[in-house]
């Protein structure tokens, strides 16, 4: 069900069941900035006018290149289960959900294509033997469970919900299982047990981890949570120590804590990684100001705005966005009040610069072609961006 403003009700309800980045930094959710000018309102309202008519414009590029099976896929129809799962995304962000909406019908043909089992695995793996997924498998079950654990938030009819609530579950247990386990000293020579998520899971008797797949899985976790799936702290609380471990005095995050041998070194740093750990947040009643100041920081520092292709540009703009839009346009300077009001890093410089570039970007067909991933990959970031302020997700609220 929705209100008026086609913010889900039942979303709504769940606000409370993972705290954002304002608990996880002890912030009240203050003030906005003042009201702009009525010169700048027009200018804003002429912006949301074309992200409105961009944002359209992709959603029926996604829809016409959804196949038959209800599948998405990147260049050379690879990484299936990944695509399907972003390109699910965007449409649900759009508002629709597999009762109503005008994306409804692309919802229900991407559901049914992930409970087949060729794709919904026994042990609870969302897999994709014919499709890869980035020569792994653990990207894409992330992103399926955020997917599914989404799209079950948003669902009232009981049949349909039994059946994305045996599938998360499953998923759920398979992402907890497939979690490497280490003992790491911390630097004032106290032990604690950290735990990421490397390309496939950790019961193949593989221990390596990286940052990608571990911030996948903490996010797709916390959708599961925001839809009431009950997930164990454990796994929560050995992911946050993992963060911590991999977390350089420059407050950015390393590649890798198997790699590095338990040493977050200066210098190793990925701006990506570390403003997707912002993003995902930590699991309640697990938080560190202080180290969320530090990515904050490193990421305001590192990542420059709408100046061009970077080095895995869609990626770091996926969650770069999401945690920009979550500091608002006050609370970095609540966490940083010693700063220059002018120097603050808030969503309404961000939107200012970023948006009108995505706009420039969008082929006539209404997708977005830059990057090596492949279209469907990069119009489905982009259109996540230009629709985090509609505010239809549990995920993506602030």
């Amino acid at each position: 069900m929705r209100g008026q403003s086609g913010t889900s009700v039942r979303g709504r309800g769940k606000r409370w069941a993972w705290v954002g980045l304002a608990a996880l930094v002890g912030l009240s959710l203050g003030p906005v900035a003042a009201q702009p000018q009525p010169a700048t309102k027009d200018k804003e309202a002429d912006l949301d006018k074309r992200v409105e008519a961009a944002v359209e414009r992709g959603l029926e590029w996604l829809k016409r290149t959804q196949a038959r099976d209800g599948s998405w896929s990147a260049q050379g129809g690879q990484y299936r289960v990944a695509m399907t799962a972003l390109a699910g995304m965007a449409f649900l962000m759009e508002g629709s959900n597999l009762k109503e909406g005008k994306y409804s019908d692309q919802l229900q043909k991407a559901m049914e294509w992930f409970l087949s089992p060729a794709r919904l695995q026994a042990n609870g793996l969302i897999g994709d033997a014919a499709g890869g997924n980035f020569g792994s498998y653990m990207h894409g079950h992330g992103y399926a469970l955020m997917f599914l654990a989404c799209l079950y938030g948003e669902e009232e009819d009981p049949e349909q919900r039994a059946r994305l609530e045996r599938a998360i579950k499953k998923a759920v247990d398979f992402t907890c299982k497939a979690q490497t386990s280490k003992r790491h000293r911390k630097p004032e020579g106290k032990e604690v047990e950290v735990g990421g998520w490397g390309y496939v899971s950790a019961t193949e008797r593989n221990n390596f981890d990286e940052g990608s797949v571990t911030v996948t899985q903490l996010q797709a976790l916390r959708a599961a949570r925001n839809a009431g799936i009950a997930v164990p702290k454990e796994a929560i609380d050995k992911a946050v120590a993992y963060l911590e471990a991999c977390t350089t005095p420059k407050g950015g995050i390393i590649y890798s804590y198997a790699n590095s041998g338990g040493v977050a070194m200066a210098g190793q740093e990925r701006p990506p990684l570390t403003c997707a750990a912002v993003t995902c947040g930590f699991s309640a009643g697990q938080y560190n100001s202080e180290l969320a100041k530090k990515w904050i920081k490193f990421c305001k520092d590192h990542i420059p705005i709408a100046q061009g292709r970077q080095a895995h540009d869609e990626y770091q703009s996926y969650y770069f966005a999401q945690m920009v839009y979550i500091l608002g346009d006050d609370r970095y300077g609540q966490l940083f009040p010693n700063e220059p009001k002018e120097n603050w890093l808030t969503w309404s410089k961000y939107k200012k610069a970023v948006f009108p570039y995505l706009l420039e970007q969008q082929s006539n067909d209404g997708s977005w072609t830059s990057g090596y991933i492949g279209p469907v990959f990069t119009t489905s970031v982009n259109l996540a961006i230009l629709q985090l302020e509609k505010g239809i997700l549990p995920l993506y609220q602030r």
